[in-house]
């Protein structure tokens, strides 16, 4: 089974940076998307960033220019790096991996999530 383990999420003050780390493990056939999505009370889980097979990158408005995704293949991780960190990026955030050949035949899997705490 796959698994997705999320780490350094905690707390920082509004204009800070973190980075978020995603370990991947099992058995993995094709990727078609893999990213970080997070949830803040009260609202919908929210697409943060995604990087393709294809090799794009994407980005929620609100978080481009301060957000940056990235992948170590080697390693089986993926990263969010995150600057200039607001109150409102508070909340759970969640790695993605989506396994398959395309959107309509793929497996999603994710992780448990690291908590993101923006406050002064």
């Amino acid at each position: 089974q796959v698994q997705l383990v999320e780490s350094g999420g905690g707390l920082v003050q509004p204009g800070g940076s973190l980075r978020l780390s995603c370990a991947v493990s099992g058995s993995i056939s094709s990727i078609y998307a893999m990213g970080w999505y997070r949830q803040a009370p009260g609202k919908q889980r929210e697409l943060v960033a995604t990087f393709t097979s294809d090799g794009i990158t994407n980005y929620a408005d609100s978080v481009k220019g301060r957000f940056t995704i990235s992948r170590n293949n080697a390693k089986n991780m993926m990263f969010l790096q995150m600057n200039s960190l607001k109150a409102e990026d508070t909340a759970v955030y969640l790695c993605n991996l989506d396994v398959g050949s395309n959107w309509l035949n793929r497996w999603r899997y994710w992780g448990q999530g690291t908590q993101v705490t923006v406050s002064s």
